[in-house]
């Protein structure tokens, strides 16, 4: 059997959100722009830089515009941010973030624990962010989280 694999792989640099989300001291604004710079710097063509989400959920991205407007951005590398909800998607847009992201978990219960939401909320709600960014001309990613398991489920069924 023959595989149809693509000819490019595309990898993103999560660390500045998803590394620093979870740090229990908290990580200056000014530490994470530097941080972000330097990986463009380095060469990395693809960078999430923070996550538009209610502050009072995850308190280490609170300076999530900050960030984003406070890094100098680099030609030839792509700035994105991961938007759970319409409010999120408007606050990267005001922040002239390139590529908004999506975040959606084949389990129930991570997604109620992640983002507050049943997986059929959380795809209602990315339709509309769908619908907003294609009038606005912004490019979306999408990530499915817990493809292989999940923290709280274990295993996660194909269907």
């Amino acid at each position: 059997m023959r595989l149809n694999l693509p000819a490019k792989v595309k990898i993103v640099e999560v660390g500045p959100r998803d590394g620093l989300q979870n740090e229990a001291k908290l990580v200056p604004a000014a530490d994470k722009i530097r941080l972000i710079e330097r990986l463009a710097e380095a060469g990395l063509p693809h960078v999430e830089m923070t996550s538009f989400v209610n502050p009072k959920w995850i308190p280490p991205l609170a300076d999530a515009f900050e960030v984003a407007t406070g890094v100098k951005r680099r030609a030839g590398v792509e700035y994105s941010a991961l938007v759970p909800n319409l409010k999120g998607y408007e606050r990267a847009k005001e922040a002239e973030i390139e590529v908004c992201v999506l975040f959606l978990s084949a389990s129930e219960s991570h997604s109620r624990k992640n983002i507050n939401k049943s997986v059929i909320e959380a795809i209602d709600t990315y339709r509309d962010i769908a619908k907003a960014a294609k009038a606005d001309g912004k490019m979306l990613r999408a990530y499915i989280s817990t493809v292989f398991g999940c923290p709280y489920e274990g295993d996660v069924p194909v269907e």
